[in-house]
């Protein structure tokens, strides 16, 4: 996997942290949502149905979320390329939760300025912490951690009865099979 660092201009945080920061509250939105309810009133009209919104975004190949043993909160995203990515940062509903959660970030920013245009597919990572309060500045989510990373596929891997990716997610090289049955038991 290839991985895109953060460069850590003061600048390019905040743009690269408002994305992590609404990325990850579609993914975390029940939890991140029943934690900043029980922190401050909802907003008019509330927040979107974020997980819907991101799987019905053309492009994305799958989603998946979990929480790891760290307690960070994670979500997978997959896109088919850089395009989908930029589908989902400028729809609707991820433009709504940046200004909910990221009020006053900077919108004249141009996300994956450092993403080849014909990149994909591409992994999203988003991980968070949640926390009792923000820790985070600029973000009104109650975390002490939020970070996004992307990836791409290397060529070549195994799969045998299924993948962590989606299947629609295309990998050069890799060798998928079907595992054959075992012996039969009595």
């Amino acid at each position: 996997m290839k991985h895109a660092c953060f460069a850590f201009s003061n600048r390019r945080f905040v743009r690269e942290l408002v994305f992590a920061a609404a990325l990850a509250a579609a993914v975390f939105s029940p939890g991140a949502l029943l934690a900043l309810a029980q922190a401050q009133a909802p907003p008019p009209g509330g927040a979107p149905d974020l997980v819907a919104s991101l799987k019905a975004t053309p492009g994305v190949l799958g989603v998946d979320a979990g929480q790891m043993a760290s307690r960070k909160q994670v979500i997978f995203a997959w896109f088919e390329n850089k395009q989908a990515v930029l589908n989902w940062f400028y729809s609707d509903a991820h433009q709504t939760v940046m200004r909910m959660y990221t009020p006053g970030a900077s919108s004249g920013r141009k996300p994956l300025a450092d993403i080849a245009d014909g990149s994909g597919p591409i992994l999203a990572i988003a991980s968070l912490t949640m926390a009792d309060k923000g820790q985070v500045a600029g973000v009104q989510l109650p975390v002490s951690q939020i970070a996004i990373e992307l990836y791409a596929p290397l060529p070549g891997g195994l799969a045998i009865g299924g993948r962590f990716a989606p299947a629609t997610v295309k990998v050069p090289g890799l060798l998928e099979a079907t595992p054959s049955p075992g012996p039969a038991r009595e």
